[in-house]
């Protein structure tokens, strides 16, 4: 008995692990669609890297560089120099032909200008243009006294000049004629016209000239129509008269100079028609375009009337009341009648121009009496 025991239990131990391993056996062969789902780490986990390290930079790196800096670069190029630059006013680049014969081209309407003289700021002015410089002595227009000072007209300043940065400089054909002072202002790199008045008629010349430059032809035939009636009424004012006339100029020597017609107040004059005895003589002294006079000549020219003009402003003595302290004058018929006048340097002298208007006007009241 003792010995049959162990034995039973030993078979069914050995049973029992039988039907174990027949269990799991059965388990091992079963299908697909029974077995258990695949873990999850593998598709969590591999999946998720894949799609971090290849999809995502793709849409968020790559195509933001490539769409996002091109068509900016497309919208916003950088500005050039062409693109920014406003195109010239209608009808420019022009060219104009100035009182040297010299072709200009004027890029643009000018806006900046710096006149070299008392006449060229007048011309300016004269047909609508305004100045940014002007020299030491202008007075006229007032307006003009506004402008800043670069100096003296005879010397002009190129680096004062070009301080003020215009796009165009008008000197003066008449003050401005010498070559190295020519060539100084040829050389600014900026426009540059001469324009001046050594006569009645470069004063029209000079008004036609700056209405191209500045686009304004009918507001320098205007100015020139009115000039042109102003002499025609002064001529019918002193139609029938039989005149004569000198202009003289002192100098700090007690020199006498007397205007000749291819001066300016000479000019006026043979424009008015009265004889200038002085007209025969040569050129003399400091002054174009007038002849040194001795007081031996004045008497034998003898005029009906003498124009003094006085360069030096009060309270220098005007040389009208100092004529007769030459010796002999008082014998001139001009000086006997009282038809010695004064008249303003200004207006026969330091600016000629389109106020030549009131030059004639002088003329006139000093012989008739009457104003123009």
């Amino acid at each position: 008995m003792t010995d049959l025991l162990p034995f039973a239990r030993r078979s069914r131990l050995f049973l029992s692990l039988v039907a174990l391993l027949s269990v799991a056996l059965l388990v091992a062969c079963g299908d697909d669609d029974d077995a258990p789902p695949a873990p999850t780490p593998a598709p969590s986990e591999a999946p998720t890297e894949a799609a971090t390290e290849t999809a995502t930079p793709a849409p968020t790196e790559a195509p933001t560089e490539a769409a996002t800096a091109a068509p900016t670069e497309a919208a916003t190029p950088e500005p050039t120099e062409a693109a920014t630059e406003a195109p010239p006013a209608p009808g420019y680049p022009r060219d104009v032909v100035d009182l040297f014969g010299r072709t200009v081209t004027i890029p643009d309407l000018p806006k900046a200008i710096v006149a070299i003289s008392p006449t060229a700021t007048e011309l300016v002015y004269a047909v609508g243009g305004t100045v940014i410089g002007r020299t030491r002595t202008v007075n006229y227009p007032p307006e003009a006294l506004e402008a800043t000072d670069i100096g003296n007209a005879y010397q002009p300043n190129p680096e004062a000049i070009l301080a003020l940065e215009p796009d165009l400089v008008v000197a003066d054909s008449t003050i401005h004629i010498a070559p190295d002072v020519r060539e100084t202002l040829e050389g600014l790199g900026v426009p540059v016209i001469f324009a001046g008045a050594a006569s009645v008629d470069e004063v029209l010349t000079g008004l036609t000239l700056l209405g191209e430059v500045l686009d304004n032809p009918a507001g320098a035939a205007e100015a020139v129509a009115a000039i042109e009636a102003a002499l025609a009424a002064a001529r019918e004012a002193l139609a029938g008269q039989e005149l004569s006339a000198v202009i003289l100029i002192g100098d700090r020597d007690r020199n006498l100079y007397a205007a000749k017609a291819s001066s300016y107040g000479g000019s006026i004059l043979d424009a008015l028609g009265i004889a200038n005895p002085a007209d025969v003589q040569p050129d003399s002294g400091p002054f174009p375009g007038f002849t040194r006079v001795a007081p031996e000549a004045l008497l034998e020219f003898d005029p009906v009337y003498i124009f003094t003009v006085t360069p030096a402003p009060p309270p220098a003595p005007r040389l009208s009341g100092m004529l007769g302290l030459f010796p002999g004058m008082s014998g001139l018929q001009a000086m006997a009648n009282g038809r010695v006048i004064e008249v303003e340097v200004s207006l026969l002298v330091q600016a000629p121009g389109p106020r030549v208007i009131e030059a004639f006007a002088a003329i006139v009241e000093a012989v008739t009496g009457s104003e123009q």
